[in-house]
């Protein structure tokens, strides 16, 4: 299985996957049966991937599916974080929100 580097966005994230492959964004789009410019788009970070391509995207480059998922997903909060100009702090309270609500989820 491929080593997903940490830290980057998403679409640097597909990118490197695919350049490592040494595929062009033609020869991926095909293989993922999706436009081109979406593609690339998305390499961009300028259209987000649904949850479909980020599974398409893990198992045509052999990476885990649930880390791809954590990557887009940090990158979702972070842009929310930037957007807002918000404190890192809300990073612990969303957390503890995050705990009391799979309790409350899980009582139904």
């Amino acid at each position: 299985m491929t080593t997903i580097k940490k830290h980057t966005s998403f679409g640097e994230l597909l990118r490197g996957l695919r350049e490592e492959m040494g595929q062009t964004l033609k020869t991926v789009a095909e293989n993922l049966e999706m436009d081109t410019s979406l593609l690339a788009k998305i390499e961009r970070n300028e259209r987000q991937p649904t949850k479909l391509i980020i599974s398409q995207v893990a198992e045509y480059f052999n990476v885990d599916k649930k880390e791809l998922q954590t990557e887009f997903l940090s990158d979702q909060i972070a842009y929310k974080i930037l957007d807002e100009e918000a404190d890192i702090e809300i990073l612990k309270v969303a957390e503890e929100k995050v705990k009391y609500l799979k309790t409350v989820n899980n009582g139904k």
